[in-house]
């Protein structure tokens, strides 16, 4: 749908995204390394989570999760920014990930701890 208005006049003031501010070089590469350091530790935490004490299991779904990110990522943006309820679904699932493997790990920690 979007696609469809690029480059035309939309509120036909005579100005193609008139009034919005640009982006500085160092403006959009801080986006972007905070994008990246921000999908990079999601993914840490759900290959981790997920493969559990299996190291090979993880190390592949860390590569293929890299490798996923590298190719689909704009077409994995774009529904993001369409439907954001779908980002928040995502978020409450790293939550609970996270939530999951400090309550394991603190179980572990204070076992070795008690020894």
């Amino acid at each position: 749908m979007a696609e469809a208005f690029e480059g035309h006049d939309i509120n036909l003031d005579g100005e193609i995204a008139a009034g919005v501010p640009r982006k500085t070089f160092a403006q959009a590469t801080w986006l972007i390394v905070i994008a990246d350091v921000s999908m990079s530790l999601d993914n840490v935490l759900a290959v981790a989570g997920a493969a559990r004490d299996h190291v090979p299991v993880m190390v592949f779904g860390l590569v293929l999760s890299i490798a996923m990110m590298g190719l689909a990522a704009t077409y994995i943006a774009r529904p993001l920014q369409r439907y954001r309820w779908i980002a928040y679904v995502g978020l409450a699932i790293i939550l609970y990930v996270a939530l999951e493997m400090i309550y394991r790990g603190s179980h572990e920690v204070l076992a070795h701890l008690n020894s």
